[in-house]
């Protein structure tokens, strides 16, 4: 009989700490079809491997996070009509990043509406890619929260060097035909203008995003400019195929600086030709040492079986899990006024949400592709034996913008 009652106590026990375990469902806003399905999968990756992490070495303590792929197709009329499944699945929190930022910008005011229309219902919104600069500044929301460097920050930071070269007097910017393209034209002609005056930009052009299926019309006028470097921010298909184009036509010395040329296959299109003269501007860099971004870089490659090479997503998984154990609950409303402020330690170092616009304040790296050695160089990318060496750091005091955010906050 005693036997009988310790075993019904210790079952009772299990139950209670089965109960105990809370599943946050997270749902994955991206493209999963279309030219740039491969850039939305590896997102899609990236958060089932930091939700498996997190819930494995318990970040929010008792909490299990489980991620919910949606396809947005790149669509922000297709995303905003996601959000009616997501709200009906009871999920409270949203990711979204490599799908444009017509897409994240469209998602930030759904869910602000939502929110405002819906009290007891909120949905918060995690960034980890989309990076116009509107949506921490006059589109700003309390229920968003940006994990990776907007256009701005990285443009500065990547100008910056490019003004500390003397041998860069003409430049070529060519960037995708919607906002993140746009704006980062803009920027890259304000900084150029600010900091060199003297660079002659010698073209400034446009291309439809996942359409283009040949870049060699676009590399031949880049070359018949004879520019010192190119400015892109293409990323995804895109980005390969002008890599492509590059490598069969050559630039006869043309430096390439871009914000996408770490992610997964980009290597291969960069090839042992690109050694010195591509360079990218990114918020990580899996060699750094310091803050454990080899570890990581090496488990998640192991277990995906592609390069690690959007940290950001790391940083907000990070955020979200000490938000809820600040909070010490799981409501979209509690949990998101602790993660203002909060300070993150990030495979970057440590950085912070800043509480006027939720933006993170972070550094940014400058890296150019070098051959892999096993010291500085430890993570190569695609298999080439080729990876991104660090030549300068940008310290988050020296990243960090004024905003213009006014803030609604829920009362």
């Amino acid at each position: 009989m005693k036997t009988k009652i310790l075993a019904a106590a210790l079952l009772c026990h299990l139950f209670q700490l089965a109960s105990a375990t809370e599943t946050v469902r997270i749902a994955s806003l991206d493209m999963l079809s279309g030219g740039l399905a491969g850039y939305g999968n590896s997102g899609l990756k990236h958060w089932q491997f930091m939700a498996d992490k997190a819930t494995k070495e318990k970040w929010a303590g008792d909490v299990r996070f489980e991620v919910v792929p949606f396809d947005t197709k790149m669509s922000p009329q297709e995303a905003v009509a996601l959000l009616s499944l997501v709200e009906a699945q009871g999920i409270h929190y949203v990711v979204q990043g490599v799908s444009s930022s017509s897409v994240g910008l469209a998602i930030e005011e759904a869910i602000q509406k939502h929110n405002d229309r819906n009290p007891g219902k909120e949905i918060v919104y995690l960034n980890y890619a989309s990076a116009a600069p509107a949506m921490t500044n006059e589109k700003c929301s309390f229920w968003h929260f940006r994990t990776d460097a907007h256009v701005d920050m990285k443009l500065k930071a990547m100008i910056k060097h490019i003004a500390s070269d003397p041998k860069i007097k003409r430049v070529f910017l060519l960037n995708p035909n919607y906002a993140y393209g746009q704006d980062s034209s803009k920027a890259a002609r304000r900084y150029l203008a600010d900091m060199r005056p003297d660079i002659e930009l010698v073209g400034d052009d446009f291309y439809a995003t996942g359409q283009v299926k040949d870049f060699a019309p676009y590399v031949t006028k880049i070359m018949s400019t004879k520019a010192d470097a190119l400015i892109t921010v293409a990323f995804g298909n895109d980005l390969g195929l002008l890599l492509k184009a590059v490598n069969e036509i050559g630039m006869n010395g043309t430096s390439l600086f871009t914000l996408s040329g770490s992610q997964a296959g980009m290597g291969l299109a960069l090839g042992s030709g690109a050694q010195g003269k591509a360079k990218v501007v990114t918020a990580h860099n899996m060699n750094d040492t310091r803050h454990g971004a080899v570890e990581l870089a090496q488990e998640y490659k192991e277990k995906m079986k592609e390069d690690l090479f959007l940290g950001a997503s790391h940083s907000a998984m990070k955020l979200l899990a000490q938000g809820i154990r600040a909070a010490g609950s799981t409501a979209p409303t509690a949990v998101a006024a602790k993660m203002e402020g909060m300070t993150v330690d990030t495979i970057a170092g440590p950085t912070v949400m800043r509480k006027d616009d939720h933006q993170l304040q972070m550094p940014i790296y400058i890296d150019v592709w070098t051959k892999a050695d096993g010291k500085v160089v430890k993570m190569d990318q695609d298999d080439t034996g080729y990876g991104w060496r660090t030549l300068a750091t940008i310290p988050k005091e020296e990243t960090s913008f004024p905003t213009s955010c006014t803030m609604k906050r829920p009362v």
